[in-house]
């Protein structure tokens, strides 16, 4: 949640950032936006496996952008950071396939 912050706030080191990725900054509000979601979700007992799995897959992305378009920047070195966070969040989700499966036939009722 924390991480979320800065994205959302406009900070001139995110702004940095996702300038140097050249998707707009609009993807700044997403990612924040979806990293805030996703931190809430997890404590959200109902919610926790669907909230990892859009985590670790958030964090699938930032791992390839960090080890693609910034790979020669400060932000480079992130890639093993969001690599080690995209495991976590997969084997959480894996942890809570059952939970996941229950909240997706919930919502396709």
């Amino acid at each position: 949640m924390i991480v979320a912050v800065p994205k959302l706030t406009g900070s001139q080191q995110a702004v940095q950032e996702f300038g140097l990725i050249g998707a707009g900054q609009w993807l700044r509000y997403l990612v924040g936006t979806t990293e805030l979601a996703g931190a809430i979700g997890l404590l959200t007992p109902w919610l926790a496996g669907l909230a990892a799995a859009g985590l670790a897959a958030e964090m699938a992305g930032a791992t390839i952008i960090n080890a693609t378009v910034l790979h020669n920047t400060t932000y480079g070195p992130n890639v093993w950071l969001t690599a080690v966070l995209c495991a976590v969040f997969a084997l959480l989700a894996y942890a809570r396939r059952q939970q996941i499966k229950s909240v997706w036939a919930a919502i396709r009722r």
